[in-house]
């Protein structure tokens, strides 16, 4: 038996890419998947039926399940629709992979309200409102679960050009943490998924360009969701975990010591001259 015999999971671009070698993936596992894919460009313009049908029928060729949904996640109420398409067909959920993303570049000064709008209904409201139906369902059942929010590391350490991306990927992380402590006592686990891999928005930058290309693919992602996925990791929730190729590892945020004021606050020339007390590292 597989590590996700009989679950059931919904992947949201799941058409191209990390979605699809995680459907793929997912089905190999034992899972009955519902592949969710409105077949836009990377830069979310345009749509495409077949992409998301095309997944679910190499799925089926291969002796597994699956459903395909057409849905645009920043409709409003595409999610709501997906996990009933999901529930009508298999009668139940256990987990939810928020995959789907676009790409719209330009440095801060020059990105438009536009297309600020557009990564931020994709990223952003497009995850929150598919782990807000996800939840709803799972707790319903009564059973828990796992919603997986997909990330960029763009979100900690930013990139020129990433503006907009970069202000997105830190959403998820904080509505990663906070879901993941809201649902617990559900049984509901929230975890975040940061990969590295070459897709078609990514396939053109120059650490990409200067390494094989099976380097990096996206089926190195698949097993780690798989993981998050899976009973394996039912104590699991609130973390971030981030993939590269053969490395899989986490990210941390902590808080220094710091520095402290005679009970008031700081002069600003006291906060200089402790500012490397302030920002230094412990341990």
């Amino acid at each position: 038996m597989g590590s996700l015999e009989n679950k059931v999971i919904v992947v949201t671009g799941a058409g191209r890419g990390i979605g699809r070698a995680e459907a793929l993936f997912f089905s190999r596992e034992g899972a009955r998947v519902v592949v969710v894919d409105d077949g836009s460009g990377v830069d979310g313009t345009g749509a495409d039926e077949s992409v998301a049908a095309s997944v679910a029928q190499e799925i089926k060729r291969s002796g597994g399940d699956a459903l395909a949904v057409a849905e645009r996640v920043t409709d409003a109420a595409s999610a709501e629709r997906t996990i009933t398409k999901a529930m009508e067909a298999f009668g139940r959920l256990d987990g939810v992979v928020c995959n789907a993303g676009m790409l719209r570049e330009g440095i801060v000064q020059k990105t438009s309200d536009e297309d600020l709008t557009a990564v931020f209904d994709v990223h952003v409201r497009g995850a929150f409102g598919m782990l807000r139906a996800a939840a709803r369902a799972l707790i319903d059942q009564k059973a828990g679960g796992s919603i997986i929010l997909t990330s960029g590391a763009v979100g900690f350490f930013g990139s020129i050009r990433q503006s907009a991306l970069a202000a997105a990927s830190g959403a998820i992380f904080g509505l990663t943490r906070t879901a993941a402590a809201e649902l617990k006592r559900h049984d509901v686990r929230v975890n975040s998924l940061v990969p590295t891999a070459r897709t078609r928005q990514t396939e053109e930058l120059p650490m990409f360009k200067s390494i094989r290309e099976d380097s990096m693919s996206p089926e190195y992602v698949a097993p780690i969701a798989g993981y998050l996925l899976s009973d394996l990791s039912r104590e699991l929730t609130g973390e971030i975990l981030g993939v590269a190729g053969a490395r899989a590892y986490t990210y941390r945020v902590r808080e220094t010591a710091g520095a402290f004021s005679e009970s008031r606050p700081f002069t600003v020339d006291e906060v200089a001259a402790s500012f490397r007390d302030i920002t230094k590292a412990s341990g």
